[in-house]
């Protein structure tokens, strides 16, 4: 099976394919519009801030690209809030993928002086279903590093909460994406991206 991981300013892609080649997954990076079409699974990272990112995107054409694709697509951290409609980081109009407001987090009265942001470490994801992360994982402990969050809507397959609770996981159509870092979740970041790469969707 042929999987591409788009390529762009994105901070996180060699360990996006390190990860897969730890798998044994076959992949190549590419930001060829013809190459990421015709990919079976298409991987789209992210490190990096909104609005920039967002510039380069539409710079190279891939903001149209992306929406456009019809195999499975899995968006990492910047990736998911990118498939977003709105950014508030740098007040950025994002793909429109998910009719979803990306947010910066806050913290509130009722937070401890321990709430830190970013948030950086390890969190439970819960409330998973429809199937691109697997249920039969005992434990959904993965990795984070963000300071802005996607909110929870009809598109959220999995819920973390870190000031308050948000969108781990989204999906809508051949769309996939997780707000974490299963590239770097251990045993259960490899168990998610088997599980995209080789279930049927």
């Amino acid at each position: 099976m042929k999987t591409v991981i788009i390529k762009y300013n994105a901070g996180n892609i060699n360990s996006v394919e390190n990860a897969l080649i730890r798998l044994g997954i076959d992949v190549e990076i590419s930001a060829n519009h013809e190459t990421i079409a015709s990919a079976e699974r298409v991987i789209f990272p992210g490190v990096g801030e909104a609005s920039t990112t967002m510039a380069h995107l539409r710079s190279t054409g891939l903001d149209l690209l992306i929406p456009s694709l019809k195999q499975p697509v899995l968006g990492i951290c910047l990736g998911q809030q990118l498939m977003c409609k709105h950014s508030e980081e740098g007040d950025t109009d994002c793909l429109g993928i998910f009719d979803v407001a990306v947010k910066e987090f806050v913290a509130g009265d009722g937070e401890t002086s321990l709430t830190k942001i970013p948030q950086i470490g390890w969190n439970t994801i819960t409330d998973v279903y429809r199937g691109f992360i697997p249920n039969e994982l005992e434990e959904k402990y993965v990795y984070f590093v963000h300071s802005f969050y996607c909110e929870l809507s009809d598109y959220t397959v999995a819920t973390t909460n870190y000031i308050l609770p948000y969108s781990a996981a989204l999906q809508k159509n051949n769309f996939f994406s997780t707000q974490f870092h299963p590239e770097k979740s251990g045993v259960v970041g490899e168990a998610i991206i088997k599980s995209f790469i080789e279930q049927k969707f």
